[in-house]
């Protein structure tokens, strides 16, 4: 399925996953995010309880993906418990509302940067900095299940994840 865009939405996150690694407002698309996130949850009607809603806001910081343990280190500095079931839960209720995505390769979580869009997308991981961009992969995930069917397997859920250099790092001879 296509990857649609709000029209609000930063240039430099959201609707050009090369321009995530690039300087940009980032507050701007950080709000932009974290509001549609409280209206999907009002209309899903769960919960973004003060600790899911700091979690998101962590996540939401910078275009890198967080561990758990980085999250509950935050949460506990802030008076939120340093007990890892809260980290663990938050993080859970976010990925499983599509307000956060789990980076498998780096065992981590980042915020998702279009809460409520049916996308799926593949996941640009600068091997340096660690920062992610979500990028289209209606286009892979064509070619892969049209692989998938010439053998007679059918795909049901898929992550892809890419390794490689942002424009940063790569500037930087990482």
């Amino acid at each position: 399925m296509p990857h649609a865009h709000h029209s609000d939405a930063c240039p430099g996150c959201a609707a050009a996953p090369q321009a995530a690694f690039a300087r940009h407002d980032h507050s701007h698309c950080s709000g932009d995010v974290l509001a549609r996130a409280e209206a999907l949850a009002a209309e899903q009607g769960v919960k973004l309880t003060p600790v899911r809603r700091r979690v998101l806001e962590i996540l939401l910081e910078e275009h890198r993906a967080l561990g758990a343990y980085d999250v509950l280190q935050r949460l506990a500095g802030e008076g939120f418990g340093n007990q890892p079931p809260v980290a663990y839960r938050a993080l859970d209720f976010l990925v499983e509302n599509g307000l956060a995505h789990r980076i498998r390769r780096l065992n981590a979580f980042a915020a998702c940067m279009h809460p409520g869009e049916a996308h799926a997308p593949a996941f640009l991981i600068c091997r340096a900095c660690n920062h992610v961009a979500e990028a289209p992969a209606a286009p892979v995930r064509e070619a892969l299940d049209h692989a998938a069917a010439a053998l007679g397997f059918a795909i049901e859920r898929s992550n892809i994840e890419a390794l490689g250099l942002c424009p940063a790092c790569r500037g930087a001879g990482a």
